[in-house]
């Protein structure tokens, strides 16, 4: 008998905090733009991991990268 075993799960930043600051345009919680929330299945694992090493200098007061 053949299990299926499911996905690995998607490695997310989201802490559950979802509030857009108006002035930097990134999430209060996880320090994403919109975009970035939006797209972030679509997004190779690649591109998440870029991401996420960005998003401690973001939240730091960084804001989001060009």
């Amino acid at each position: 008998m053949n299990a299926i075993s499911p996905p690995p799960a998607l490695e997310s930043p989201c802490i559950r905090l979802c509030r857009i600051d108006p002035s930097s345009g990134l999430c209060e919680g996880c320090g994403r733009t919109l975009a970035e929330i939006a797209g972030w299945l679509a997004m190779s694992a690649e591109t998440r991991r870029a991401v996420m090493a960005d998003l401690p200098r973001r939240l730091a007061g960084g804001g989001a990268s060009a």
